[in-house]
């Protein structure tokens, strides 16, 4: 039996030790709610009234997928990583390439949680600690200007102020420039996420234990004001029912027209189904934590399940009463559309003065620590367990003697430090990434979701602790479609180039795979890397599922295409 499948408490030397159970990995992914502050702005911008009833959706249809998930972790007790290193062993069966590209796309998915995290959090802190002054028609300042400069308008003249009165430091740049359909910028908000980057660095340091202790803290400090904000403006009569009707497209991104159910309409609602999925289906990271489960067999499920569901309560509800109370002018102010001033406006939502308004907006910046906890936590292992598993390089198999996978660590936190930069630019590049960064999880998720019909042909005979009804693993299956669909037609949305950028960023695992697999390995993979299953590499030449795994491929590259030819703007 490989080191892998050791069982003890503490964990031999150079593996992930069993200290937690499911109420750890519930704290670790608590972090997955403060996801509704990356994109609440972009996708309110892009469908107006439709926002809310996106947010329903896409979690409703995340809740559903997660029972897929649930199942195959059960087969795996002794692997870490996440839904994408568990079903791509269906794919390994079929095709050396694909099974390692679901564990690369969950991967560069996850990642730029940690970059995209961070720089709305300096946004937020660079708000609160020099923020943009506001002037009116009537402020005094205005009103001068106008009359030492003859002739300008009210909207010139504000516009002159406020840059006049903008603090050094918003503008403050060491160098940029433009890199493709993206910006890159070394300015404060770079600098001061990289900070915030190095500190959870040093808490993740600790290993899977500390990391959850920590996050149960912040956790508590996140969830208890979310809901908060969530509830408020129910009792206070702030919600504004009249925000949520008509239930139609805008006629063009972030303007206030009503627009039809048309093409673009639905490309728009479309484009909104495809961004709000990289948040409300980021919970199945729950169950990344399998080989540090106490009891892999109970803790898995428990663990995915009760994390939906805080997810379910919270994507539903922040979005909601956010909707209710700014209304459609409200949420296609441009602080909002960019992400800046989110924060603000939640705050504001629940009123009592300064003194809580600072205390929301710091809670807000813990919410956005707590999902880049998360994210580097999940993502991390991704990586170590790609590693371990014979898929990416071998450098990336270290942990050290606190069980963290630290050159995984190392390798996440480069990375996003580059990205960070592109992220910290302007709005059109933070959703660049995002684009990018969520056709690698629909990807995932499209693979994954097919992962449990197959492992249920091939691997039928395996004992399962956790077994999903058949209806619900076939809806899984089912939404893959759909998903893919929602990447054809809505990535462009985001950007023009966003679809494209993506299949090339998935396929560089091509040569990462090779690298490893035939040159470092010989095009062997390792001996344990099937112990779970019971299997053996002879064993991978038996196929049962037959030519159904790629007929599934075929159909869902259609679905992208299609789609991306029918729905246009």
């Amino acid at each position: 039996m490989s080191a892998l499948t050791d069982t003890c408490t503490e964990g031999a030397a150079g593996q992930l030790h069993r200290t937690i159970d499911w109420r750890g990995a519930f704290w670790v992914a608590s972090g997955v709610p403060a996801l509704v502050l990356f994109s609440i702005g972009g996708i309110a911008g892009t469908t107006g009234k439709l926002a809310f009833l996106i947010w329903t959706v896409s979690m409703i249809m995340g809740f559903i997928q997660s029972f897929t998930y649930a199942e195959i972790a059960g087969l795996f007790p002794n692997k870490s990583g996440g839904a994408s290193v568990y079903g791509a062993t269906a794919w390994l069966r079929y095709s050396k390439l694909i099974a390692p590209l679901s564990v690369w796309c969950n991967w560069f998915a996850w990642s730029p949680v940690l970059s995209l995290g961070c720089s709305i959090a300096a946004a937020y802190i660079l708000n609160s600690l020099a923020p943009v002054p506001i002037f009116t028609e009537n402020s005094p300042e205005v009103l001068a200007y106008i009359g030492a400069h003859a002739g300008t308008s009210a909207a010139d003249a504000i516009t002159a102020v406020t840059a006049a009165a903008t603090p050094a430091v918003r503008n403050w740049t060491l160098y940029s420039h433009v890199l493709g359909p993206v910006s890159f910028s070394l300015n404060a908000t770079f600098f001061i996420g990289a900070v915030l980057m190095l500190m959870i660095f040093a808490i993740q340091h600790r290993g899977i234990l500390g990391t959850a202790s920590v996050q149960k803290y912040i956790g508590l400090l996140v969830i208890v004001p979310m809901l908060i904000v969530g509830v408020v403006p129910f009792f206070t009569g702030q919600i504004n029912y009249d925000n949520f009707s008509p239930l139609v497209p805008l006629a063009a991104a972030y303007a206030p027209e009503p627009g039809t159910w048309n093409i673009a309409g639905w490309t728009l609602a479309l484009g909104g189904m495809f961004i709000a999925a990289w948040s409300t289906y980021g919970f199945e990271t729950a169950v990344c934590y399998t080989s540090e489960f106490k009891n892999p067999g109970t803790d898995t499920f428990k663990a995915i399940f009760y994390s939906g569901l805080l997810c379910m309560l919270l994507f539903i509800l922040v979005p909601f009463t956010f909707q209710g109370v700014l209304g459609l002018n409200g949420m296609l102010a441009t602080p909002i559309v960019d992400g800046s001033g989110v924060a603000d406006a939640l705050a504001g939502m629940v009123g009592g003065g300064q003194l809580v308004h600072a205390l929301l907006v710091m809670l807000m910046i813990l919410a956005l620590v707590l999902c880049i906890m998360t994210a580097m936590a999940g993502s991390s292992r991704t990586l170590y367990q790609g590693s371990v598993d014979g898929w990416l390089p071998r450098y990336l198999s270290h942990v050290n003697e606190h069980g963290a996978p630290t050159r995984a660590m190392w390798t996440d936190l480069c990375f996003n430090l580059i990205v960070l930069a592109i992220a910290s630019a302007d709005a059109t590049s933070f959703f660049f990434i995002l684009a990018v960064s969520n056709c690698g999880y629909i990807i995932f998720n499209f693979l994954n979701l097919n992962s449990g019909w197959i492992h249920r042909i091939d691997n039928g005979h395996i004992d399962r602790p956790w077994k999903a009804p058949t209806w619900l693993l076939a809806t899984g299956a089912v939404f893959a479609f759909v998903n893919a669909m929602f990447m054809g037609a809505g990535a462009k949305v985001w950007n023009p180039m966003a679809l494209w950028a993506g299949l090339i960023t998935a396929a560089l695992i091509i040569p990462v795979f090779c690298f490893r697999h035939y040159i470092q390995d010989g095009g062997k993979f390792p001996d344990h890397m099937l112990d779970d299953l019971g299997m053996n590499s002879a064993d991978l030449a038996t196929r049962k599922a037959g030519i159904l795994p790629y007929l599934t491929l075929v159909a869902g590259v259609v679905v992208v295409l299609i789609a991306n030819w029918f729905f246009v703007l």
